[in-house]
């Protein structure tokens, strides 16, 4: 007999393992506390994980496949890995163990140990998920100096032929991110969220909340946007489609107090447990797209495209070539408390109630969101990155470590030196205000840098700037906001600061 491990983020029905029904092959599925329990996920995460892995189960089992599924709440559930699999092992009289590479770290070391102890036949096989190898990334950059993520995608672009004329961009440019940058002011009107037929929510919760699973957030039943399913993840991406698509590229990085998923695709999730491949959507983005170029520009189909098959592999190829030193840098020497009010939304300051309490009600945020807000107010206020990666990790629903940990390390807190981002994504309230209507119902002016009334984020910016100068003195996408606050008087300086350190040291305050 042969068993094969499916973990909860390998849910992809197209991989080779199941183009035959085999009499001898066994695939095993497991809930456990170990998963549930490493960090504080959000209810919505863990039951968009279970009920995915359920339906799973359920289409392997209509196919003709043999599936030994462990509940969390069954009576033999040892609630860890290979406490599990050497009983199932055991249990089947195993000859081989077969299981695909797995995308976290701890998950890799975990299974390698685990194989490296059992006496018998092992295979390991690739997700089939990914358009990229786990080597790739460190291959491309070999030799260069800075590892770019703008050249990585046009490699791939011309690798996978997507959007290109010949070996030229289509439209004549690689990258339309300055189309990108649109305040949305109400119009055009933004297509209500999709939304899928759920009826086991509560039961899930009920089950968790009965094994004293420990979570953050809150689960409306009716707001539930995950799809559990490919059919359904399907559904989704055809709904972004022909409802989403063509103002998609223009308000990709809008924020607004009244909505939360405005023109973004919401199919993360989807992609992340693997019930639907990058390369399948974004061919499928295209052929829309060119199938309707009267109504859709090129811009809101690229910026798309570059999100997908840009960061997502990039980031990828950047953890499995840095883990797992990665998981420990802490350049800025960071070392402040995240504050109370990620955890509750408590906070006057307009922009992060809206952007924490989004992602406490729906496990979701978009990526201005976590970058520019929650990420932006965490590095200004000198948040040690052990804290931020901890609360993302948890958070949100799409949130796996091979992409959380790049993203908020490196791109959101700067805390590797500028190996994703070559400048720290750090701003006041101009770009806050730019960017979203959050500004205008706030208890703070956005325009004043000190006083009671000042916005937090003004001062905690030029606090940084002053704080850190030592590691941007020679980073030229700085050098511009190094002169600037060159030129506070210094009387002001000591205002700005003296504000930014009471900030710091009592945050829930504000």
């Amino acid at each position: 007999m042969i068993v094969r491990l499916i973990l909860g983020d390998q849910l992809n029905e197209k991989h080779s393992w199941f183009n035959r029904v085999e009499d001898k092959v066994c695939y095993v599925m497991m809930e456990m506390r170990q998963e549930t329990d490493y960090v504080q996920h959000h209810i919505q995460k863990v039951i968009a994980f279970f009920r995915s892995m359920r339906s799973f189960h359920k289409t392997l089992v209509e196919k003709g496949h043999r599936v030994e599924y462990i509940q969390l709440d069954a009576p033999e559930n040892e609630q860890d890995l290979c406490k599990n699999l050497t009983a199932i092992l055991n249990q089947y009289k195993a000859e081989k163990f077969e299981y695909q590479l797995p995308d976290e770290y701890r998950l890799d070391q975990q299974l390698q140990e685990f194989a490296a102890q059992w006496d018998r036949e092992v295979e390991v096989v690739d997700t089939e998920h990914f358009m990229t190898t786990r080597s790739t990334w460190a291959t491309f950059y070999t030799g260069k100096k800075q590892r770019i993520m703008e050249f990585f995608y046009r490699k791939m672009r011309k690798d996978f032929h997507l959007l290109m004329s010949g070996d030229q961009p289509l439209g004549g440019q690689w990258n339309f991110d300055k189309n990108n940058r649109n305040q949305w002011r109400g119009t055009p009107e933004i297509p209500p969220a999709y939304t899928m037929e759920t009826t086991d929510l509560l039961q899930l919760q009920e089950m968790l909340t009965s094994a004293g699973v420990l979570t953050l957030g809150t689960l409306d039943p009716k707001k539930f946007l995950f799809p559990c399913s490919r059919d359904e993840s399907l559904k989704q991406l055809e709904y972004f489609k022909t409802h989403l698509l063509k103002h998609f590229g223009d308000y990709q990085d809008a924020m607004h107090t009244e909505e939360v998923n405005l023109f973004h695709s919401r199919i993360s999730f989807a992609l992340n447990t693997k019930m639907i491949a990058p390369l399948e959507v974004v061919n499928s983005v295209i052929d829309y797209y060119q199938a309707h170029t009267d109504e859709i520009a090129l811009s809101q189909v690229e910026g798309f495209v570059r999100q997908i098959i840009g960061w997502r592999e990039y980031m990828r190829g950047m953890y499995w070539s840095e883990m797992p030193n990665y998981a420990q840098m802490n350049v800025l020497n960071n070392h402040q408390a995240l504050p109370q009010f990620f955890w509750t939304a408590a906070t006057q300051m307009n922009c992060l109630h809206q952007s924490v309490k989004n992602s406490l009600d729906h496990a979701y945020a978009h990526h201005i969101q976590r970058l520019m807000i929650t990420g932006n107010f965490a590095l200004l206020a000198q948040v040690h990155p052990d804290a931020v990666d901890a609360w993302y990790l948890g958070i949100y629903a799409d949130a796996i470590e091979w992409v959380q940990l790049p993203n908020t390390r490196g791109m959101s807190q700067w805390a590797d030196g500028g190996m994703v981002a070559t400048k720290p994504y750090v701003s006041a309230a101009a770009y806050i205000h730019k960017m979203s209507n959050y500004c205008n119902d706030c208890k703070y002016d956005r325009k004043k840098r000190i006083g009671a009334d000042a916005c937090p984020f003004n001062s905690l910016y030029w606090n940084f700037l002053d704080d850190k100068k030592q590691y941007f003195a020679k980073n030229n996408r700085m050098a511009m906001m190094l002169r600037l606050l060159e030129k506070i008087p210094a009387e002001e300086l000591v205002q700005i600061k003296t504000r930014a350190h009471q900030i710091i040291s009592n945050p829930d305050a504000y």
